[in-house]
């Protein structure tokens, strides 16, 4: 089977600021992120030939695009729960890859506070549940990951209250790489005595191991090296995609361990296979993960070879991926301080994943980054969309 590698590169991206945002419309966010993103590629909207719009929440079709004025091209639009932006990037780059277009547009956009809640909804308008309600968990999200805290604790016979403060220190991380940001919807340290005295959402996460959910949209404009090399440089290479999707075993077998998401191994090992990645704890240098809890940055560590099994907490107290560390996980603050608009945090990952790379990160710059892993799961245990982009300076 061949594979992506280095067949598209991204020649500009674009991200506005996450956060609840009453002054801005859907079509704002689009409008400032595309131009950003147009922006950075030094290309016009008209020569956008075919683009891809990931929202869960927001207008039908391709009709999410209208105000970018791009007439008669082909708009899709994709949904697949928190992994919609990376899906949404890799539908238009295997489009780019097979010649069927030149350039293409990939966006994530979503405007979740004017729906008036706090949370994720059950479902997105229009959409009962009714279909699913044999398979969907009965519990909310925070409990499903509860579960996954507590399971962890237990099979490796670790003592709860050191899971819960290495999972703290995930939250203090993340938080504090988040007032590095300008774009970040929650600016604001927090201390390790903070995060562990917080409300209790579902034992054993307190308050601050949940992410929220913002408004916000970002985006990238591809095409293949051989034309990248017309607009600039420094462009960055796709090196390895790919997405998994679960078959509901967590919810329907009672020897589901709850230690690990069957659909990260899967995916990983797709994109690791496509980009060579052999031993990933040496070859990634900085990684954007799903820390919609800290429960699940920690398991993250582990799936996608990171970490050792049973050890992630050993690489956490140790710093290792921390901004100076040997692996930085989520430089830009990650769903935890940037935010999550639900379709929009993949694009909004390779986004922050070619500033890296590029060395235009700032403040929170990672040292000769050269390599990058975007990573989102979306969906509920046992029916998770795990989606990994894997990125990489041009030769």
């Amino acid at each position: 089977m061949e594979g992506i590698k280095d067949k598209v590169a991204v020649i500009g991206a674009g991200c506005t600021r996450f956060g609840e945002l009453w002054e801005k419309s859907f079509y704002d966010l689009v409008v400032d992120s595309c131009y950003e993103a147009f922006e950075d590629a030094k290309i016009s909207p008209d020569k956008i030939q075919a683009a891809w719009i990931g929202t869960g929440y927001g207008y039908h079709r391709g009709t999410g695009l209208i105000p970018l004025h791009i007439p008669d091209i082909p708009i899709s639009r994709l949904e697949n729960a928190c992994a919609t932006g990376t899906d949404a990037l890799r539908n238009a780059a295997y489009a780019v890859a097979s010649g069927a277009y030149d350039v293409a547009l990939a966006v994530g956009v979503e405007k979740l506070k004017d729906y008036g809640f706090s949370g994720l909804p059950v479902s997105p308008p229009s959409y009962p549940d009714v279909a699913l309600s044999h398979t969907r968990p009965a519990t909310p999200m925070p409990s499903q990951f509860a579960l996954m805290a507590n399971r962890y604790f237990y099979h490796y016979g670790i003592d709860p209250m050191e899971g819960k403060r290495a999972m703290a220190k995930i939250a203090v991380k993340n938080h504090h790489n988040g007032t590095l940001n300008s774009r970040a919807h929650i600016r604001q340290e927090v201390t390790l005595e903070v995060v562990l005295n917080s409300p209790i959402i579902a034992k054993p996460l307190g308050v601050f191991d949940c992410c929220g959910v913002s408004d916000g949209a970002a985006a990238a404009v591809i095409t293949r090296p051989e034309i990248a090399e017309k607009y600039r440089d420094d462009y960055i290479l796709i090196k390895g995609l790919g997405v998994a999707c679960g078959d509901e075993y967590a919810q329907i077998s009672p020897d589901y361990n709850w230690t690990h998401w069957k659909e990260n191994l899967a995916a990983a090992k797709l994109a690791y296979a496509e980009a060579g990645i052999t031993a990933p704890r040496e070859q990634i240098d900085v990684a954007e993960l799903h820390d919609c809890f800290t429960i699940n940055e920690l398991l993250t560590y582990e799936d996608l070879g990171f970490s050792a099994r049973g050890k992630a907490i050993e690489d956490i107290n140790s710093g290792f991926f921390e901004l100076s560390g040997g692996l930085p996980a989520n430089p830009d603050g990650g769903l935890k301080s940037f935010g999550h608009p639900i379709g929009a945090s993949g694009l909004r990952m390779v986004f922050e994943i070619c500033q890296q790379l590029r060395g235009k990160a700032g403040p929170r710059q990672v040292k000769n980054a050269k390599v990058g892993l975007v990573h989102n799961i979306g969906g509920w245990p046992g029916a998770f969309t795990s989606a990994i982009g894997i990125f990489g300076r041009r030769e």
